[in-house]
């Protein structure tokens, strides 16, 4: 991983649930809230670095993961509804760059919990939990997903 001014992240604990068998966490915050022990290795998924927070701040900064900048404008302006703006964000996770920065989230994952950070102040309706939803649902399941769309069956031809 890419880490900010070439550090090493804080060492993390292994997230167990309550059976106690090791399992993926993602969390996600906002980047102006302090700091927290149980962040593990935070990740700063924002195009633009945030105005006034120290590189410290972020063990990992994986812009890919943030919503490109027309995308981000026109939600902002109000040209794009919410579901608008989701569509255009997942799809935009399809690219070869992103998906390599979320092979790097996922990696750090199974190491330990994972801290997603941005500058929203409203988490519902921001990218980072899009995000942590997205990496939450298992890869197979989301592609294995069955075609809503019924088909029909080609004309056989031949006149009765």
């Amino acid at each position: 991983m890419v880490h900010a001014e070439g550090r090493r992240s804080r060492p993390v604990r292994k997230a167990q649930d309550i059976d106690g068998d090791d399992r993926k966490v993602i969390a996600a915050r906002r980047i102006y809230d302090p700091p927290s022990d149980s962040d593990g290795t935070r990740v700063l998924i924002m195009r633009l670095w945030p105005r006034g927070i120290k590189k410290s701040r972020v063990d990992v900064w994986l812009k890919e993961l943030g919503p490109v900048l027309p995308l981000l404008r026109a939600f902002r302006g109000g040209e794009l509804t919410w579901a608008q703006y989701t569509r255009r964000y997942l799809a935009g996770l399809e690219r070869p760059e992103a998906q390599a920065q979320l092979a790097q989230v996922r990696a750090a994952a199974k190491d330990g919990t994972v801290t997603l950070f941005c500058g929203c102040s409203d988490a519902a309706r921001c990218h980072r939990s899009l995000l942590r939803a997205y990496l939450l649902d298992s890869p197979a399941s989301r592609r294995s997903k069955p075609d809503p769309t019924p088909r029909r069956r080609a004309p056989t031809g031949g006149a009765r």
